[in-house]
């Protein structure tokens, strides 16, 4: 574990270095907070504002997948990670560390959005802090460990921005981060049921706008820290240090393994869960408290 420490503060060196991190780590996620308000809550009260807040944390947690698999591409092309195997370096504490770093160089900006929500669009309810701090910890878990997975199957950067797009597509549009999940079609609602962001963008928006406990999100949590865990192991085992070797197409497959927990856990909700239900609830009540809001002058 102390190697995993060591190589986490020298991988936040190495990141804060880089003038990219700058961009994708602080300006695209402060721009996403920015362009959701202009574009989704424009004319709207702070009374929205949580709601909005908690669909783009969603997303800045949802962004780590890009960061830790073209962080590790890059550096397994670059050959920095064979530099590490010469160390007594295992693969775990590499991959650990690059979840940590990231996390740690997350949480500012995170909290920026905070700050921005609050005295730049006047917030007036934090909800649940360590609910969002917990939800924001375990989403930024699971989706390093998926961002590690998709490096260790891509042979490529090429291959790596493929995957990375058809993924984001699906999490950006699907999942409630940016079209509120209850005016979907209810076809889309139930297969939003299977992904990993959709129980991230739902669990923020309780603790938010409801200040939900944390113990009332049992099927998100066991679904996030069980994917995390899964995806964590998958990509030990198939981590490489050297770009010329190359993964073969049939452990590709493995990637699935770390989304059976979403299929268990999307199948139980689709049959006894409630987060449709509950995140309905949540945007009728919002809808409700604007247009009280609206009506207050004229009454």
């Amino acid at each position: 574990m102390k190697i995993a420490l060591a190589l986490t503060a020298a991988r936040m060196k190495l990141v804060l270095r880089n003038k990219a991190f700058l961009f994708f780590s602080v300006i695209m996620p402060m721009a996403y907070l920015f362009i959701a308000k202009a574009l989704f809550a424009h004319g709207t009260g702070p009374e929205f504002v949580p709601y909005l807040l908690a669909d783009v944390l969603a997303l800045t947690i949802m962004g780590t997948l890009w960061g830790m698999s073209l962080q590790l591409v890059t550096f397994r092309e670059q050959g920095i990670l064979r530099r590490f195997r010469l160390a007594p370096v295992r693969a775990w504490s590499l991959l650990l560390s690059s979840i940590l770093a990231n996390y740690l160089l997350m949480l500012p900006t995170a909290g920026l959005q905070f700050a921005v929500a609050r005295w730049g669009f006047h917030m007036k309810d934090w909800g649940n802090l360590w609910g969002v701090l917990l939800v924001v910890t375990v989403g930024m878990g699971t989706f390093g460990a998926l961002g590690l997975i998709i490096a260790s199957v891509t042979n490529s950067m090429q291959e790596t921005h493929m995957i990375n797009n058809a993924l984001w597509f699906a999490l950006l549009f699907i999942s409630g981060a940016t079209i509120p999940l209850p005016v979907m079609p209810a076809w889309i609602q139930n297969f939003a049921l299977f992904l990993p962001g959709t129980y991230v963008v739902t669990a923020l928006q309780r603790v938010m706008i409801r200040r939900a406990s944390v113990l009332t999100l049992g099927a998100h949590m066991v679904g996030l820290v069980a994917c995390a865990l899964m995806a964590f192991w998958i990509s030990n085992q198939l981590f490489r240090w050297d770009p010329e070797d190359k993964v073969a197409r049939k452990a590709k497959l493995w990637v699935v393994l770390a989304l059976i927990p979403f299929f268990l856990v999307g199948g139980w909700e689709s049959k006894f869960g409630r987060l449709q239900a509950d995140a309905k609830s949540d945007y009728d009540y919002l809808t409700h408290m604007m247009m009280q809001r609206i009506a207050a002058p004229r009454s």
